[in-house]
């Protein structure tokens, strides 16, 4: 925030638009920098004080802000007085769906997180059934983090999200319970209900808190029971027509003897990188499931922390949900432990994974390329150089590859980001009693 941009907004637009762009700039700061004096507002926007004397009274009747300290061991009075967002003012909830599972998250205004729930869906139960065990789930989430209501809800989920209408397109592969689950909500609460394909979710977290902090164009490419991809340019998530950017699963590529058709992606990417795949390749190479030993970060249990990741057509993996072999990320985890004695199966995992990142960067040239999912994050910095290796052999584009930061939450940390802006988006933007209608 530079005072430049505060100045020329309150030059060119109305009294009452520049009002809002103020406040919104403060509330903005008080985000980023903590609790702030008005003399510190006063610098960091280039207010005058008069102006910044008003905006701080506005967004205290708005409830917006309060007075949560004072600045200094010997200072007192209204100079002293630190200001800080009311987080209290809304509650967030962010939901990370599964096929077996859903987690949930209850969020201040500010995204701190207050209280996770993880509560297991039964495979063999009724669509009506898992619906009613996943609205308990968040009823007991808002509960134990003292909020009667949320104000936003972001939903994280496998499959393709229509862009025009916010709802799950009708495909094979999404599970009937989740389609049930979000109307359900947006008739139950009355709020915004946010839906959005989980990958994109994740390349959320990584951009606001992970391995793309520094990069406004980048390619979240997420690697786990199956693969999927989120695309970011100049800073926004690009979704496509469909809702289908990324579906990196359908990709026709040589190594895999057919290719994928529209109800299905065998024979596509999935079939090279899918964790089926990658444990036939780690047969190939002599590992079997006693060699992946040890725990395993996020291991996706119904009782555990999240880390969803989709398959070929995203949906989300677990050991408790893969089908077939052992699971991926341990493998992959333990030969990068391994060494050398295990450098060739994680260099020709790295030589398959190149051919997806590589038709990416043919189309795209996004310059990075973060590898998330379970698969991403066990093998790490080792499989992220090993990838760029090969991707240097296959494209003239220069790409750097990185492994993801964010770990197992991805998804349910996207989902509280996502709700956090909106709330925000929906209050800041109301600040104040002259305030522009909501949209």
């Amino acid at each position: 925030m530079h005072a430049p941009r505060a100045a020329a907004a309150g030059r060119t637009a109305s009294p009452t638009t520049a009002r809002l762009i103020n406040d919104r700039l403060a509330l903005q700061l008080l985000q980023s920098e903590g609790a702030l004096t008005a003399g510190q507002l006063k610098s960091l926007t280039g207010l005058s004080r008069p102006t910044v004397a008003d905006l701080v009274e506005r967004l205290q009747e708005a409830g917006l802000i309060t007075v949560v300290g004072e600045s200094g061991a010997q200072r007192r009075g209204p100079n002293a007085r630190l200001y800080g967002i009311v987080a209290d003012r809304a509650h967030l909830v962010g939901l990370d769906l599964r096929t077996h599972s859903i987690t949930v998250a209850v969020a201040d205004l500010l995204g701190r997180v207050r209280t996770e729930h993880t509560v297991a869906i039964r495979p063999d139960g009724a669509p009506d059934t898992a619906v009613a065990t996943a609205l308990a789930a968040v009823d007991k989430a808002l509960a134990t983090a003292g909020a009667h209501a949320p104000h936003t809800i972001a939903v994280g989920a496998p499959g393709l999200v229509d862009p025009a209408t916010g709802r799950l397109a009708g495909t094979d592969w999404t599970s009937s319970w989740h389609v049930g689950l979000v109307g359900a909500l947006r008739a139950r609460t009355g709020v915004a209900v946010l839906l959005e394909n989980e990958v994109n979710l994740a390349a959320i977290a990584e951009q606001r808190e992970g391995a793309a902090r520094d990069r406004d164009t980048f390619v979240l490419l997420w690697l786990g029971h199956g693969t999927g991809a989120a695309v970011v340019l100049d800073g926004a998530l690009r979704r496509g027509a469909s809702g289908g950017t990324g579906e990196i699963g359908f990709l026709p590529v040589p190594g895999t003897g057919a290719l994928p058709t529209a109800s299905g992606c065998d024979g596509g990417f999935h079939s090279l990188a899918g964790s089926a795949a990658i444990c036939a390749l780690a047969a190939e190479h002599g590992l079997s499931p006693e060699d992946a030993t040890g725990p395993v970060d996020g291991a996706n249990e119904p009782s555990s922390e999240n880390a969803a990741g989709p398959d070929g057509a995203n949906e989300p993996s677990s050991r408790a949900e893969a089908t077939g072999g052992p699971p991926a990320e341990s493998l992959v985890r333990a030969a990068v432990a391994a060494g050398d004695a295990g450098a060739a199966f994680v260099d020709a995992l790295a030589a398959r994974i190149a051919l997806g990142v590589a038709a990416v960067c043919a189309v795209l040239d996004p310059g990075c390329v973060v590898l998330g999912g379970e698969i991403g994050r066990g093998g790490g910095a080792e499989l992220a150089d090993r990838v760029t290796g090969h991707l240097a052999r296959l494209s003239p584009l220069r790409t750097e590859v990185r492994a993801g930061a964010v770990g197992g939450r991805a998804v349910l940390l996207g989902a509280v980001l996502a709700a956090r802006d909106a709330a925000q988006n929906d209050l800041f933007g109301a600040a104040g009693p002259e305030a522009a209608p909501r949209p």
